[in-house]
C-alpha cells in the first residue's frame, strides 16, 4: 500500500472551495501562499522552510484553487478576486482574525492584493519574488505559464528557476512532471494563463496608489539572478511601500526558499518575531 502523499494535508471549505492546506506549529498564524508553476502545491513550494517556521508560528499553507489538491470546480473563474476571497475564506473558516502573510511570485501578488483589500486581516507582509507591479513578461515566466506536459518541457523550464543547477536534476524534473499530469492538474493550469500571457501579468497588478497606501511592516525578498520575475519588481515595491525592507540574495534565482532555505526561514522568522516583541 502506497504511503499518503506529503502534499495532502487537511481539508476545509474556504469561500466555497474545498481547500487542501497544511497547518503546523503553534504561535501567531503565518499564512504562506505558493507560486504558480506547473504541478506546484503548497507543500512542494514551502516544504523546506515550514518545519523551521513552525517552531515559532502556526504555519498555514493552502493550495489555492486550481493548484495542488484543492478543488477545481467546473466553470470556476481563476482571478485575483476569487483567490483573495478563498484566502480570506480560509482565515474565516479557521477563525483567524489576523495573520502574517508570505507570498511567493503569484502568491506575492495575491498577498499584496489581500493586504490592500483587507488590511485589518494582516499583521506583517512578506513578498518573495513578487508579481503585483507592472512589468514586461519575461521569457522565463512566459515559458512557465505556457508549459505543456512532457518531461523534456519540465526539465527545460526548471532551468529558469534556480541559479544552482545542481538543484535542477532529472529526479526533480520527473517529480514535477508527474505532479503536472495528475488528473485535472494541467487542464486547470492551461485554463489560467492562455496566450497572450502579458494580460495575466497585468491582471495581477495592484494600483500604485493602493500599494503606496500600505502601512504594514513589509519584508521584500528577491534572488538577484531571478530569470522568472525581474528584481526590478522588488525594487519598485520597496520604493512604494514606506515601511518596507529589501533583502536580495546573490547567487540565487526564483527559488529563494529552496536555494537558501535556512537563511530564508531565519530571515522571515526574525521578521515575525520582531512583530511579536513589539506587540
Amino acid at each position: 500500500m502506497n504511503a499518503p502523499s506529503p502534499e495532502i494535508g487537511q481539508r476545509i471549505v474556504a469561500a466555497g472551495i474545498e481547500t487542501n492546506y497544511h497547518d503546523v506549529g503553534d504561535g501567531h498564524p503565518l499564512l504562506m501562499i505558493h507560486g504558480s508553476g506547473p504541478g506546484v502545491s503548497a507543500w512542494a513550494n514551502w516544504r523546506l522552510v515550514m518545519p523551521a517556521l513552525a517552531r515559532q508560528a502556526r504555519v498555514i499553507a493552502p493550495d489555492m484553487a486550481g493548484f495542488g489538491f484543492s478543488e477545481r470546480p467546473d466553470g470556476y473563474t481563476y482571478s485575483m478576486d476569487n483567490w483573495v476571497a478563498q484566502a480570506i475564506g480560509l482565515l474565516d473558516a479557521l477563525d483567524i482574525e489576523r495573520a502574517d502573510l508570505v507570498g511567493n511570485s503569484f502568491g506575492g501578488a495575491l498577498a499584496l492584493a489581500l493586504a490592500i483589500r483587507h488590511p485589518e486581516r494582516v499583521r506583517r507582509l512578506v513578498l518573495m519574488g513578487s508579481v503585483g507591479v507592472p512589468f514586461a513578461i519575461t521569457e522565463g515566466l512566459d515559458q512557465v505559464w505556457g508549459y505543456t506536459p512532457s518531461f523534456e518541457n519540465m526539465r527545460r523550464i526548471m532551468d529558469f528557476f534556480a541559479w544552482d543547477r545542481s538543484l535542477v536534476n532529472d529526479e526533480l524534473a520527473r517529480l514535477r512532471f508527474e505532479a503536472s499530469i495528475r488528473p485535472g492538474f494541467q487542464e486547470s493550469f492551461a485554463a489560467m494563463f492562455p496566450a497572450p500571457r502579458q494580460r495575466w501579468v497585468d491582471a495581477m497588478t495592484s494600483a500604485e496608489a493602493d500599494i503606496r497606501a500600505i502601512e504594514h511592516e513589509t519584508l521584500i525578498i528577491h534572488g538577484r539572478d531571478d530569470q522568472v520575475i525581474p528584481m526590478a519588481n522588488s525594487l519598485a515595491l520597496h520604493e512604494m511601500i514606506s515601511r518596507s525592507q529589501l533583502h536580495v540574495f546573490g547567487r540565487c534565482g526564483h527559488w529563494t526558499q529552496i536555494e537558501h532555505a535556512a537563511r530564508f526561514a531565519q530571515l522571515v522568522g526574525n521578521f515575525i518575531a520582531e512583530a511579536a516583541a513589539t506587540a
